[in-house]
């Protein structure tokens, strides 16, 4: 394992009550009674940066730890992006030649294992610390290993990171009971939260889930009914519709794990009646079967595969036609999703758009231990997987997370600030580093300013995080991906968080950041932006200036010339004669802003108008 430099370093555990307890490490020896509950803790004295030295606790029994080195322990934490492996299901770029090269003994990992809990643990299940090599590097998070390698290849002392992620959950889940108590903004919500054990709460979870159901759409259908719902003539006019492409949790159907059949009508013309066509539907997570007028033209296991299936010549007829999809959701998010423009039909040159309502049915419901999964109730995520870790000793926190939250981004403001300062009172450690990715680029809902951006709005709430001390923030919108909400960029990610950590903590001379808007002016039609953070000058990568639009009073924003004019940037349309706002990169997919310092670090997205969004109303609740 890693423990931290130059900090009292915490060893704690169990044993029978009084019994004595003595740790040896390098060249300290303590000793503790345990209390009356067979508690007890120790505090080593601070150590520089080296090793290996062995750690020895022995009461009754002992406990040996060996190869145990002293540098920077990095708590890694968040949802999915951050959860990513080098290889496995995330294959980074260049994952193969990344993974030969990992020849970093002096970096170590730990992942904490995905577990849930209503009440605060002392413990985790099991975990294990690994040393960095190519066997096993592949398993790391790729955000938090590129940071400890850049940190490693900088400071040339040990690197341990703790990685305590899970996929696709939302910050509510990380943050503790009593934060949420003792905030105005969250402690009606908490009040509403059940203290149950997980088995009650799963009961309490599948009754609300059945009454929902059963709301929509009444009973779950009985067996054998679903055979006639792929068929043309079945009546599916009493059915619930939903707004596709999209993940069903984001819609009607929170929280289920089951099988849900998706219905889609289509008019095809006589010319095209008869003919080969490429059906497209985008992502869908996990399984599907796909029918065209009752036909089976396809199905594939595995989430994040584009579906594109052949209709074979003779299926489509002149009219209507009815394509069915059943859906399999084993676990986690489910349903189709991705990019609307990957949802179609094409015969020949025509393009027929399926985006748009679909008619849904739920036929089963997957009752099992996941049916209360991390996100069904807040604090779970903090019970289980961030309390067992107090009071271990680190330097700070890279956090990537947000994706899950991007539908409440208004109330993010404070729901990710609340989380910081709870993990910080938590520690008793004082204000340490916490320092978090800022929303890549991704279509999630073709977002912008015309028709509103959760997207564009979350990394505004993340932006105004910077406002809590020791934050940091890492700007990634040039480095997502349209269509991959786990962009492969992960090199990328890493050393933007190392480049704040290596200023901020350890002292480094460098630019660490890139352009951040200051403030602005009006001048005729004009808007002059002044920034910080312009290290040795701002440039257009890639061309001319892109990623500004402009408005006038009547906040209808128009896309904008913009030019470079020292350290700051001027801002007009032919469209406004008055303007008053400005916006920049406000779109779920951010990816063509091209606004740099010379140093390589992109902008990050503002606008200088305080205009309702769209997420406003939109509150955690417990279901």
């Amino acid at each position: 394992m890693v423990l931290q430099r130059n900090k009292p370093i915490p060893v704690w555990g169990w044993a029978d009550a009084n019994e004595k307890i003595t740790v040896r490490f390098d060249h300290q020896t303590k000793s503790v009674e345990a209390d009356r509950n067979g508690n007890w803790k120790i505090n080593l004295d601070k150590e520089s940066a080296g090793g290996p030295f062995q750690l020895v606790v022995k009461g009754k029994n002992t406990v040996t730890f060996n190869n145990v080195l002293v540098g920077e322990v990095w708590i890694c934490s968040g949802q999915s992006n951050m959860e990513m492996p080098v290889e496995g299901w995330g294959k980074v770029n260049n994952y193969q030649r990344e993974i030969a090269a990992a020849n970093y003994p002096k970096i170590r990992h730990i992942k904490i294992p995905n577990t849930i809990n209503t009440k605060p643990q002392k413990d985790f299940p099991q975990g294990e610390w690994k040393i960095c090599s190519p066997e096993t590097a592949g398993d790391f998070t790729a955000a938090g290993y590129f940071f400890a390698r850049e940190l490693y290849d900088q400071l040339k002392i040990p690197i341990g990171l703790i990685n305590t992620s899970w996929g696709g959950t939302h910050v509510e889940t990380w943050t503790s009971r009593e934060a949420f108590e003792n905030s105005n903004e969250f402690k009606s919500m908490i009040a509403q939260m059940p203290s149950l054990n997980l088995d009650s709460l799963a009961q309490v979870r599948k009754e609300a889930s059945m009454k929902k159901i059963e709301t929509l759409q009444g009973s779950l259908p009985a067996p054998g009914e679903t055979a006639s719902w792929k068929m043309t003539d079945f009546d599916d006019s009493k059915w619930p519709q939903m707004q596709l492409p999209s993940l069903w949790e984001q819609k009607q159907l929170s929280d289920l794990d089951g099988v849900v059949w998706f219905r889609k009508p289509i008019d095809v013309s006589a010319n095209d009646a008869g003919k080969e066509t490429i059906l497209e539907l985008a992502m869908i997570d996990d399984n599907d079967v796909t029918y065209v007028n009752g036909i089976k033209v396809g199905g594939i296991n595995s989430y994040n595969q584009h579906r594109k299936y052949t209709i074979p010549a003779g299926v489509l007829k002149a009219g209507k036609n009815i394509i069915a999809v059943r859906v399999e959701d084993t676990g986690g998010d489910g349903g189709i999703y991705g990019d609307s423009t990957d949802m179609k039909l094409t015969i020949d040159k025509n393009i027929i758009s399926l985006a748009g309502n679909w008619t849904f049915k739920v036929e089963q419901i997957y009752w099992n231990a996941s049916s209360v999964g991390p996100n069904s109730y807040p604090t779970l995520l903090f019970n289980a997987m961030v309390h067992p870790l107090i009071p271990f000793a680190f330097e700070g926190v890279i956090w990537y997370q947000g994706e899950a939250n991007a539908d409440r981004a208004y109330q993010y403001r404070k729901a990710f600030p609340l989380m910081i300062t709870d993990w910080r009172k938590h520690w008793s450690a004082g204000d340490f580093p916490f320092y978090f990715v800022q929303l890549a680029s991704f279509n999630s809902a073709n977002g912008n300013s015309k028709k509103g951006s959760t997207w564009a709005e979350l990394r505004e709430a993340q932006t105004m995080t910077l406002s809590l001390p020791n934050t940091g923030m890492a700007v990634t919108t040039d480095i997502g991906n349209s269509s991959d909400i786990h962009p492969k960029d992960k090199q990328d990610v890493g050393k933007r968080l190392a480049a704040i950590a290596l200023h901020h903590v350890y002292k480094k001379d460098m630019v660490y950041s890139g352009p951040v808007y200051q403030s602005m002016k009006v001048d005729g039609n004009k808007i002059i932006i002044n920034f910080t953070n312009t290290g040795s000058g701002l440039m257009a990568k890639y061309g001319v200036l892109r990623g500004f639009e402009i408005a006038g009073f009547g906040q209808q924003f128009y896309p904008a010339a913009a030019i470079i004019e020292g350290d700051h940037v001027v801002v007009h349309s032919d469209e406004i004669g008055y303007p008053v706002a400005v916006r920049f990169g406000w779109m779920d997919d951010a990816g063509e802003d091209n606004l740099f310092n010379k140093e390589g670090f992109p902008a990050s997205p503002f606008r200088t108008d305080h205009w309702k969004g769209i997420t406003e109303e939109r509150k955690f609740t417990v279901q």
